[in-house]
């Protein structure tokens, strides 16, 4: 039996070990937030499943300048029905350069044997800094 505020808390936490494993380059523990088949898209870009997802985040060459990345949520919509649920969250992003850029979750998610995972995960960027540590990453 579903228990929605149960339900809540964890796909919050769900999102909060994404960003935080993200941020910290610990990218085993941010992609085994995903179900086994669970896409991330963004950028124009869409791997599906951990492993691939993991490959295509570890891709690029990283800025030398940037020392530190912090991702911040703000107020997640969820919506939970039986093992299925949606969220959409705000985020903004932080660099040691200041505010980076900004933009929305959008999550598609499913319950599993080890818990709420991203079925489907979409980044949108609505805005990005001049001063940018990152490629520019419109997506609108």
């Amino acid at each position: 039996m579903a228990d929605l505020p149960s339900d809540r808390d964890e796909i919050r936490d769900l999102l909060a070990r994404y960003t935080y494993h993200g941020d910290r380059g610990r990218l085993d523990a941010m992609t085994g937030c995903f179900a086994g088949d669970g896409v991330l898209e963004y950028l124009g870009k869409a791997p599906k499943g951990p492993a691939a997802i993991k490959a295509a985040l570890s891709a690029g060459r990283r800025d030398p300048r940037l020392t530190f990345v912090r991702h911040h949520i703000t107020n997640p919509l969820i919506a939970v029905e039986g093992d299925q649920a949606t969220a959409r969250s705000y985020f903004t992003v932080h660099s040691n350069f200041g505010p980076d850029h900004s933009g929305t979750y959008d999550d598609r998610l499913e319950r599993t044997a080890d818990g709420w995972r991203f079925a489907h995960r979409r980044v949108r960027i609505d805005w990005q800094a001049e001063a940018s540590l990152f490629e520019k990453m419109t997506s609108r």
